[in-house]
């Protein structure tokens, strides 16, 4: 049987074998799953609902999209330094992807204008870090203008150079009401989540058009384990407890993309709790959204009611930070993932009874 880890893996290899075989750029894929259920209703998130930050109504949301099912990974984000860092403008690599022990392994060589760009194979697979929200906002408009030679500074973000802190808080976001314009549109666009995006992909309940949520991104009230064998009924995650092993993965501090393949959200995501944080489009004060805790953060941040985000600098980029993607698909294609979605969302209720 082919396991969530394979398919994924399979991905990410295809597109470093494509490369190795002298293709000019290697094409990644950024494999999705629908979130329908379009006009559900929120719920309270932050300090009033037992959690810390801001509060606010968090999940509602208005139309149909796709979300990235996995983390971006460190082979995905190889791809793209190689696309459009060769002089490296914006500074979309960090040396501490490769240096630091808690890096995604991605190394540079090479000098400006003529960098080249590898990751290691064991870290192929598992999250970029050390990426900031303006590097994440390049990644999917590049996306969006088809990837190899498209531009990195238009396309759902005008980035016009922008990369302090200021000017990172100063861009704009799309609306819902864009959002929804461009699902009518002739091509996809790629974005990072709107926090409502994220939250509901995470934790609702995916029962229609409902206020339900589960407390946990692994479809669960019940905080998460640790264990990577993720025996069925699954509810495990790549979070710290203080007690061994640490890292979690043979020395390894991320996890694979996929490896809790039983504790997914009920809208089939993976990740969404633990492993890496993850930017959205919110601004909260003086800095860009990230939900979802990481591997050097206990339990707690990863549940429902956690909206701090006082360390998310725009233009900070740290070993326990990434990102996943959303998507507004062209109609043909959502209409065919939505069919999908539904058969896979049957199969999921048949085993978990």
């Amino acid at each position: 049987m082919i396991s969530v880890k394979d398919v994924a893996r399979a991905a990410t290899v295809a597109a470093m074998v494509l490369l190795a075989a002298g293709a000019v750029q290697a094409t990644i894929t950024i494999d999705t799953v629908p979130v329908g259920n379009p006009g559900n209703a929120g719920e309270l998130s932050g300090a009033g609902a037992g959690g810390v930050g801001i509060n606010r109504i968090c999940g509602a949301v208005a139309y149909t999209f796709n979300i990235g099912k996995f983390e971006v990974t460190a082979g995905q984000y190889t791809e793209f330094l190689n696309a459009v860092a060769k002089a490296d403008t914006y500074g979309l690599y960090n040396t501490n992807m490769w240096s630091h022990a808690a890096g995604c392994k991605i190394q540079r060589t090479g000098s400006s204008g003529n960098y080249d760009y590898s990751v290691a194979p064991d870290w192929a697979n598992r999250p970029v870090n050390y990426v900031n929200w303006g590097d994440s906002a390049r990644f999917t408009n590049w996306l969006t203008n088809g990837q190899g030679n498209g531009s990195t500074e238009t396309g759902a973000y005008s980035l016009n150079g922008a990369v302090s802190n200021e000017a990172l808080l100063a861009v704009v976001v799309p609306s819902a009401a864009q959002r929804a314009t461009w699902s009518n549109g002739a091509k996809p666009y790629f974005l990072l989540t709107s926090e409502d995006e994220w939250y509901k992909a995470a934790y609702h309940k995916n029962d229609g058009v409902t206020g339900n949520y589960w407390d946990y991104p692994t479809s669960s009230n019940t905080a998460p384990g640790r264990d990577m064998a993720d025996p069925l009924p699954g509810n495990n995650a790549n979070y710290y407890t203080g007690a061994s092993p640490y890292p979690i993965d043979s020395g390894k501090y991320t996890t694979v993309a996929g490896e809790f393949e039983n504790s997914d959200s009920p809208y089939a995501t993976f990740d969404q709790g633990g492993n890496v944080w993850e930017w959205n489009e919110a601004v909260i004060g003086s800095y860009r959204g990230l939900r979802g805790g990481s591997f050097d953060y206990f339990d707690g941040l990863l549940h429902a009611a956690f909206r701090s985000s006082d360390f998310g600098y725009p233009a900070g980029g740290f070993y326990n930070i990434g990102f996943r993607v959303s998507e507004v698909p062209e109609p043909a294609t959502m209409s065919l993932l939505v069919l999908g979605g539904l058969g896979m969302l049957m199969r999921r209720r048949s085993v978990r009874g």
